[in-house]
This record gives structure tokens, C-alpha cells and sequence, in this order.
């Protein structure tokens, strides 16, 4: 059974206070959009006693580092199997979403093999109880449970549903191949209430939203990673309506017209770049 775990923006995001726990609560809307890793879970025959490790990851496509133990797939398997009995299983990721990107991948992936495990081993979970599992993995892996558009609030992990739907727009992700930890991102921030609520944001029209839909990290971010700065110009100048960070970093988009065609081809270094039809 093979499963495609997507990637999501953050449109807009405000970090307005810090927590007694050293978390930080925020205020974003979660989308969801195309770029898309492959996530596959074929159960171990019997007979197959070249390991003990119950769950054996393969990993193919963009570079992950660390061990395969401390991936979040991995460990989505063992907070199920800590609860019911599932086989050994070979485990296939193919990774085209970067990480550190502010994409969530790594949390996308993580949720599609608790919701994957729960359809192929019939474990018959409910929509709370798998969210519930994820908010263990991740702050922001409930989202990637339903999948669909949200006001997020607290540490990521309490949504509202949104009406909001950018299809036939274009999105374009540009990677710069910069890799930025939670920790760099939050050491630069003060958290404070924005002045415009984001909700309020998203029913104006995309082009107010330039001036309107901010992400703070941008602000806290751009002076110490200047490449992101010019990427976001970029873009704007390439005929994005609207154009931001996604998450902490540090990845760029841009969403423009739909029939527009778009000049993929950025001065300013990069790694990669994905068009995509919303």
C-alpha cells in the first residue's frame, strides 16, 4: 500500500507569546499543497530474520540526515505498536520534499504512516484518536490528518476549519539548499500580538495580501540569511501575487495567476524549484 504525503504553507504567521513549557504559541493558517513524498509499507515475511528491528526503513530521493531509528516514520510505527500488535513491516520512503524547508514534510510523513498503518492493519482508529497520536510525534502533525485548510493556534495543534481554496492559482516553492533549526529560527524572535488578525486576511483579495499577511520569521530571519530575502523579491518580481517564507524556513513561495508563465530561472542561488498547479 503506498501513500503520498504532501507538503503545507503557512499563510501568514505570528509567534504572540511564549509558553511556561518553552514553547511558543503562534497564529497561522495551515494549507496544504502538492509537492509530495512516497511512503510505502509492505509487512516482512516470516521467514525474514536478517534483522530484529520490527520496522525497516528505507530511504530513497533527497538526503535525510540522521539515523533511520530517529525518523519520524520510525517512530510513528512504535507509538502504534506500543498500543497494538502490528507485524514487522519494510518501510519505503521517497523523499522529494526537503527538509528543514518549513514544508512539513518530515510531519506529513509521520502522520501518513500512522493513518497508513491504521487502514492497512485495520486498526480502526477515529479522526480524534489519530490526531491525537500525531500531536505526540508533532505540533503540526494533526494537520495532516484531515488535510484541508485551518486556523491553527496554541502550539500549532488547535484548528479551526477555514474556507479558503487557491485553486487554479500557481504555486512556485523555491529551496535555497539552507538548512534552518528550531532553534536558530525562535533564538531571533519576539513574540507580539499582530496587529491585523490573519483570518481576517484571508477573505481579502490575494493581491491586498502582500501588504497584509506577514510571517515573522521573515523579519527575524532575513538579516542573518539574506539569499532568502532576494529569493522573495524574486519572485515578486517575477509576478508572484503574493509571495512569503513558508513556516520557519527556508523555503520561498510565490502564488501567481494561473495562466501566467513563469520564469523559474532565479539569479540568486538555489537548489530547487517546483511549479505547481493548485
Amino acid at each position: 500500500m503506498i501513500v503520498f504525503p504532501n507538503a503545507k504553507l503557512n499563510l501568514g504567521l505570528h509567534i504572540v507569546g511564549k509558553r511556561p513549557d518553552g514553547y511558543h504559541d503562534l497564529q497561522t493558517v495551515f494549507y496544504p499543497v502538492p509537492p509530495e513524498d512516497a511512503l510505502e509499507v509492505v509487512p516482512r515475511q516470516p521467514d525474514d530474520t536478517t534483522t530484529d528491528e520490527p520496522c525497516r526503513l528505507h530511504l530513497s530521493g533527497i538526503e535525510v540526515n540522521g539515523a533511520t531509528s530517529d525518523n519520524l516514520v520510525v517512530k510513528a510505527y512504535r507509538l502504534l505498536a506500543a498500543d497494538y500488535p502490528l507485524p514487522p513491516v519494510e518501510v519505503y520512503l521517497h523523499k522529494q520534499i526537503p527538509t528543514g524547508a518549513g514544508l512539513g514534510g518530515g510531519s506529513a510523513d509521520a502522520t501518513f504512516m500512522l493513518k497508513l498503518l491504521n487502514s492497512r492493519f485495520d486498526l480502526q482508529l477515529d479522526t480524534q484518536t489519530l490526531e491525537a497520536y500525531a500531536a505526540r510525534l508533532g505540533a503540526d502533525c494533526p494537520f495532516f490528518v484531515n488535510n484541508r485548510p485551518v486556523y491553527a493556534e496554541g502550539t500549532g495543534d488547535r484548528f479551526t476549519p477555514i474556507d479558503l481554496s487557491l485553486h487554479g492559482k500557481q504555486l512556485v516553492v523555491v529551496h535555497p539548499g539552507i538548512f534552518i533549526s528550531t532553534r536558530e529560527a525562535f533564538s531571533h524572535l519576539r513574540p507580539h500580538k499582530p496587529e491585523i488578525d490573519i483570518r481576517e486576511v484571508i477573505t481579502r483579495p490575494l493581491t491586498e495580501w502582500k501588504e497584509l499577511l506577514t510571517n515573522d520569521f521573515e523579519a527575524a530571519l532575513f538579516p542573518y540569511h539574506p539569499t532568502l530575502a532576494r529569493l522573495k523579491d524574486e519572485l515578486y518580481a517575477k509576478g508572484a501575487l503574493y509571495a512569503a517564507m513558508s513556516g520557519s524556513g527556508s523555503a520561498l513561495f510565490g502564488l501567481f495567476p494561473g495562466l501566467t508563465r513563469i520564469d523559474t530561472d532565479f539569479e540568486t542561488p538555489h537548489r530547487a524549484v517546483w511549479v505547481e498547479r493548485m
